[in-house]
């Protein structure tokens, strides 16, 4: 089993989040649309929350405890604490067993630099990070999608004829030889890894190039890792972060991965979206002026068509009798409910693949610790503690 989490900033406008009444089937409400192709493999949670983010204004206490639900320690300094993070226990887990190792403990990404100042109090590095190794270290994020593929591929730093050569460049002679032995499913398997792989490679440097062309313009000398103004380019850096958490567990080069859509407080101008004017955090805040919130709902939908297109691309790739969704718990989210009011109770939430039931909306009968559901995702991993943060047992209804 895999697992992925994707971090949404900003929150989600609730009138048009609604994914139903507890038990009924999934409702595809205006945001909700997008999932419609995967309806069957998601289940929407409701009334989960954590009780520590209510301490603290704002949002960096609201993010960076997302994944672990422990208390923030307020400051601005380097003195930073949460605690271990879900994703990077189960990396850990992984990683001592002898079965379950894999070449990288986890894969975690984003596509915003972090920006070292304090805000309200709180370093905005807290904002920057849903992944944390131990309570004080957060997990390094890789904002290239080139160094991301590379690590992936192992990048072997050998050079032939001029220039450097990965991994996969080096064994596709043999793997031409290995193609005459295999069989038709299995030849036809292996072309369409090499030619995943081949393509991918070639849209990160395109991407690259764009990149360079546009800080050019602008005349400054921005590295190509940092994601770039241009609508067309955002949009892309987003699509090759998400095709490299399928390509990591697909080659089981990993089996964990986060994403972050943004920081805290994100700005991101979302105007590529039709009827969209400004920037992400100014649009959450909405003020119930009808025009913000249209604008706002749309760049929600946008997120959740994101994660409906990860899901799908998860369910083209076979693996034995099943396929890489099936074996992928992925879940998508934000840390606080309404933009507008910075509210950490009824967290909007997604819960996608793995053997679930989907098409379902779970809503606890009152606020339950998200932890619950923590607890519940290391029991379907195969883990047996007891609590995670400060949950008090695992979350009804999954089953």
């Amino acid at each position: 089993m895999r697992f992925a989490a994707l971090f949404v900033p900003n929150g989600m406008l609730p009138e048009t989040w609604r994914p139903g009444t507890d038990g009924d089937a999934l409702n595809l409400s205006p945001t909700l649309e997008p999932l419609a192709p995967v309806r069957d493999s998601v289940i929407a949670l409701g009334n989960l929350f954590h009780r520590a983010s209510r301490a603290g204004e704002g949002h960096y206490v609201k993010t960076t405890a997302w994944l672990s639900g422990a208390p923030v320690r307020r400051t601005g300094g380097r003195d930073l604490r949460v605690a271990t993070s879900l994703d990077q226990l189960i990396a850990q887990r992984y990683a001592q067993d002898p079965l379950r190792t894999t070449p990288l403990d986890s894969l975690v990404l984003g596509v915003d630099p972090a920006q070292n100042r304090v805000d309200m109090g709180y370093s905005t590095i807290y904002g920057a990070n849903i992944s944390w190794r131990t309570p004080t270290q957060p997990a390094a994020r890789e904002l290239s999608p080139r160094r991301a593929f590379e690590r992936l591929v192992r990048w072997t730093g050998v050079r032939q004829g001029g220039r450097r050569r990965a991994l996969l460049d080096l064994v596709r002679e043999e793997a031409k030889s290995l193609r005459a032995d295999l069989g038709g499913a299995d030849a036809h398997k292996l072309d369409e890894y090499l030619d995943a792989v081949h393509t991918l490679e070639q849209r990160i440097a395109a991407f690259e190039a764009n990149a360079r062309a546009e800080a050019s313009l602008a005349g400054v000398d921005t590295p190509p890792d940092v994601s770039p103004r241009a609508p067309e380019a955002f949009q892309e850096h987003v699509r090759l972060m998400e095709d490299l958490i399928v390509l990591g567990f697909r080659i089981d080069a990993t089996r964990v991965a986060t994403f972050m859509y943004g920081n805290s407080v994100s700005g991101r101008d979302f105007s590529f979206l039709e009827g969209v004017e400004g920037g992400h955090h100014h649009l959450s805040h909405h003020e119930d002026k009808p025009e913000m919130k249209a604008q706002y709902a749309r760049i929600n939908r946008w997120h959740v068509g994101r994660f409906a297109s990860l899901l799908q691309r998860l369910g083209e790739v076979q693996e034995a009798d099943s396929t890489l969704l099936a074996r992928t718990f992925v879940l998508f989210g934000s840390g606080i409910k309404d933009g507008n009011r910075h509210d950490p109770n009824d967290l909007p939430l997604l819960l996608g693949g793995g053997p679930l039931r989907g098409g379902r909306y779970v809503r606890q009968a009152e606020l339950t610790p998200l932890c619950d559901l923590y607890l519940s995702l290391l029991h379907r991993l195969g883990f047996e503690d007891e609590t995670f943060g400060d949950s008090g047992g695992p979350l009804t209804g999954l089953a």
